[in-house]
């Protein structure tokens, strides 16, 4: 477009990232608070926007000459919009009155204000009946919205309110757009805008419900499976909670959605009934991987959690959306990856269509397993063949969750890091079941996807002898009994420390710390923070069995909230457990483990400092009466 005298045509955008056009040619709109000015402008077109919202917007405590460096960025922006501007004229774009400035552009020079003009015919259409018209009037203005208004890494945190309300302007009428959408059989015109609209709002459930909707009706059930688990698992890590009600309700519809969508016009395909003969007849044509390690030999002391691991996967519970999950944690060497391991084999009949299993080396020296390898794994064992395999992560989950619908497999994932190496392994659909461990507690797994949690803890006296006695034979002496005896409390009924201190009978020698534990708590060592491994190497510097986080602070010499994170970093490590409220401890052969990196590591001057800080630490008058 052109404007009078001929001048080339402008075209300005701030439904998204900052832009100045003109001729095509985009400009450089100036530096930081020139374009955040010019931003606040063109958000606000056609009303006056105060000097004082423009120096608010531009510092937190703003210098006495504030005023000046408007102006002088107004100037800049009057000779940037019309080159060749005299010195002191305010030319045609920006007005300015006693109270602010006022940019002066129309719908054909500004994005916001075409966006608004098609929303408003489109808002006619729709209240006159025509739908379809209406329809096109949206499905216009939404391209106009490339993302956050006014977008650009120079603006300050605290962005200004009027960005907020533009936004907002456009979350509004794609949720309306997709209403309509879906009346009329359009749902892949508003796809875009909605992606972009989830982006813009990643905790927005009722958003993410419509999108889900939207992708399924458009086929994308894949996609739609992938996007509701990313949500769960962001409800999970940020806001410490589970889908609610309208979300789980849309991944339901998708999981029930199956074949393409209708063609308008044109009847649907008829779905035949899905029942056991099909299911069966269809797993007869695909691979049925049995992946699972040999099955131990006999699993001691673990009878009640194996009773809530059977309880919680012993096949599906007939909820539509339900994939049960299990999710193990311990410490190290607890005995986790038999446990798993033993409780999947009893599960195996349940899932008559395969066994799928990775160890996911979360704590492995060399690193972990990457989610997409393990994926790709997965679908090759389920007969793709390899050269098949997408590239992209989200590509591959999509695949691996299509070709486990309407299948009975069981998925172990062991040894996980946290609940985020684990969550592109959970199966999209009912059917299937999932065993997960990991030395941390997995709670967004149980917040994000529903899952059942099960800690498991040391040996009784009892079990480890009884541990003892299934490795090398029941102890015929009252000598071989007391070496028994002193094998399980020295080990403390660690089960990894007690096999492996029975695999050197006889004579059980009872070494409070075998190679194989000490490589076992080394590999979660390794993978501490350097202040979570000065604090572990300082904490056998305390007498007592349990500290609290405070005293942790003073072994330290931290702060209060430093100490609360590393303590949390220890205990999702599994180095360390919480035994109280506020108090932590940790086992015996860990204490001795870190005993031993703290002589080999710590000078004994800086030991006798940390010592001296916690005797000062518990002189404090309110502790002393507390004793």
């Amino acid at each position: 477009m052109t404007v009078d005298g001929g001048e080339t045509d402008l075209w300005l955008e701030v439904m998204g990232p900052l832009r100045v056009r003109r001729s095509g040619v985009e400009l450089d709109p100036g530096p930081r608070q020139q374009r955040l000015v010019l931003a606040l402008l063109l958000a606000d077109a056609g009303r006056t926007v105060p000097v004082g919202e423009i120096v608010d917007a531009l510092w937190e405590e703003p210098p006495a000459h504030a005023v000046n460096v408007v102006q002088r960025h107004i100037g800049g922006l009057r000779r940037l919009l019309e080159p060749g501007l005299a010195a002191r004229s305010t030319g045609r774009w920006i007005a300015s009155d006693p109270a602010g400035y006022r940019l002066l552009a129309t719908a054909e020079q500004l994005d916001l204000l075409r966006f608004r003009a098609l929303v408003r015919r489109g808002a006619a259409a729709e209240r006159a009946g025509h739908v379809e018209e209406a329809l096109s009037h949206y499905v216009e203005a939404l391209p106009l919205w490339r993302g956050a208004c006014g977008s650009m890494p120079e603006l300050p945190s605290q962005q200004p309110a009027v960005f907020g309300a533009v936004d907002r302007e456009c979350v509004d009428l794609v949720r309306r757009t997709a209403d309509l959408a879906h009346r009329g059989c359009a749902v892949r015109l508003v796809l875009p805008a909605l992606r972009r609209a989830t982006e813009l709002h990643p905790l927005d459930e009722a958003l993410h419900a419509q999108f889900l909707g939207t992708l399924s009706a458009d086929g994308k059930q894949a996609e739609a499976i992938a996007v509701y688990q990313d949500i769960c698992r962001r409800l999970a890590e940020e806001l410490d909670v589970g889908p609610g009600a309208q979300l789980r309700q849309a991944y339901a519809t998708v999981l029930r959605a199956g074949g393409p969508p209708p063609t308008p016009g044109l009847p649907g395909p008829r779905r035949r009934p899905h029942d056991a003969a099909t299911t069966r007849a269809r797993a007869a044509r695909l691979p049925v991987p049995a992946q699972l390690p040999q099955d131990p030999p006999r699993v001691v002391g673990r009878d009640e959690e194996l009773r809530r691991g059977l309880d919680a996967l012993d096949g599906p519970d007939g909820s539509p959306a339900a994939v049960p999950i299990l999710a193990v944690d311990g410490l190290p060497g607890i005995g986790k990856t038999t446990f798993a391991v033993h409780l999947a084999h009893r599960l195996s009949a349940a899932y008559p269509d395969g066994q799928l299993h990775v160890d996911m080396r979360g704590f492995a020296p060399d690193g972990p397993t990457d989610p997409g390898e393990a994926v790709r794994g997965f679908l090759t064992a389920l007969g793709l063949p390899a050269a098949e395999v997408p590239a992209a992560l989200q590509a591959r989950v999509g695949l691996y969750r299509s070709a486990l619908a309407g299948r009975r497999v069981l998925v172990l994932v062991d040894n996980v890091r946290d609940a985020e190496q684990a969550r592109h392994l959970v199966p999209g659909a009912p059917g299937c079941a999932v065993l997960v461990t990991g030395r941390g507690r997995l709670t967004a797994l149980a917040t994000g996807f529903g899952a059942r949690l099960v800690n498991l803890d040391v040996l009784s006296p009892a079990q480890s002898r009884e541990l003892v006695a299934s490795r090398v034979g029941v102890a015929r002496t009252p000598a071989g009994r007391h070496a028994v005896d002193q094998v399980a409390q020295r080990c403390g009924g660690l089960p990894l420390a007690l096999a492996a201190v029975a695999a050197h009978a006889p004579p059980p020698t009872g070494d409070a710390l075998d190679s194989q534990v000490r490589e076992a708590f080394s590999w979660s060592y390794r993978l501490l923070s350097p202040r979570a491994r000065r604090l572990f190497r300082l904490l056998p510097v305390h007498p007592g069995p349990g500290i609290a986080a405070p005293a942790v602070a003073c072994l330290l010499g931290a702060s209060a909230a430093e100490a609360r994170a590393l303590v949390g970093e220890l205990v999702r490590a599994g180095l360390l457990v919480e035994r109280g409220a506020g108090r932590y401890d940790s086992h015996d052969l860990i204490r001795a483990y870190a005993h031993e990196l703290s002589v080999e590591a710590e000078p004994e001057a800086v030991r006798r400092e940390a010592l001296g800080r916690l005797a000062d630490h518990y002189r404090q008058p309110d502790l002393v009466s507390l004793r």
